[in-house]
């Protein structure tokens, strides 16, 4: 009997662990988790505006918590989970595009933005492709961080079994998961045998930004799924790994 498929995964220790693990363990692949993302909050509300822009389902579901209401402003959300959580806050969606990423919502805003007040409301490491984007299209621009994202004490073992070659797959659902993931290696002093480990294995990352990461600290990517889910990018790392693994 063949062994499962070990993958490491590495988001927020809350429901997205806890989802993330009954989702590996459902494709019969053993999960490795490692929370390499803790949250924050500001306290910080967003501004009115023509457009309010959410980010994040965390971002959402902070909001919804200190009881903040679009009040008329147009709604856009980057994505099916991020409008799935506003709608369950009570909330009318306007606009998801049709790519779940920052180039997506600009592209979908464009052209309706020109002097509009916009108001981007994310987390501390939000991307610059969406506020220059928006700028660039005459937007009037304002953006209020939700939350910081910061690495948990004591993440990082998952490090040390990529050193040493106990992993088969792994997710990385932000560039911040993989600096993150860089920087506890660095700690425990095997950050050059982590880059070499998995170079051997098959890394996953969510989208485009976050294989322009991992590429930039040298790092191959073998998955990116057609959509930003992370649904997505596990069964795809499970489903590449599975038939290369053989110990």
């Amino acid at each position: 009997m063949s062994q499962q498929v070990r993958v490491a995964v590495f988001r927020p220790d809350d429901d997205r662990m806890s989802d993330a693990v009954e989702l590996l363990d459902s494709l019969g692949a053993t999960p490795i988790p490692d929370p390499m993302l803790a949250v924050e909050p500001t306290g910080a509300m967003p501004n009115s505006g023509d457009y309010v822009i959410l980010t994040s389902k965390t971002g959402v579901e902070l909001l919804a918590e200190d009881g903040w209401e679009p009040n008329g402003s147009t709604l856009a959300c980057i994505g099916p989970a991020t409008a799935d959580a506003a709608r369950d806050a009570g909330w009318s969606v306007d606009i998801v595009p049709e790519e779940y990423t920052s180039s997506g919502l600009v592209e979908r805003l464009r052209d309706d933005v020109a002097n509009a007040t916009v108001e981007v409301a994310r987390s501390d490491h939000g991307s610059d492709v969406l506020t220059d984007g928006l700028r660039e299209a005459g937007a009037n621009l304002h953006e209020t961080v939700l939350y910081r994202l910061v690495r948990p004490e004591g993440a990082g073992q998952s490090t040390v079994m990529v050193a040493g070659d106990e992993v088969e797959g792994v997710c990385f659902s932000s560039s911040l998961t993989v600096e993150n993931f860089l920087d506890a290696a660095a700690e425990r002093g095997v950050r050059e045998e982590v880059i070499e480990g998995l170079n051997s294995l098959v890394v996953g990352v969510i989208g485009p930004p976050t294989r322009e990461t991992a590429e930039s600290y040298g790092i191959n990517v073998d998955v990116v799924p057609e959509n930003a889910d992370f649904e997505e990018l596990a069964c795809a790392v499970v489903e590449t790994a599975a038939p290369t693994y053989h110990k």
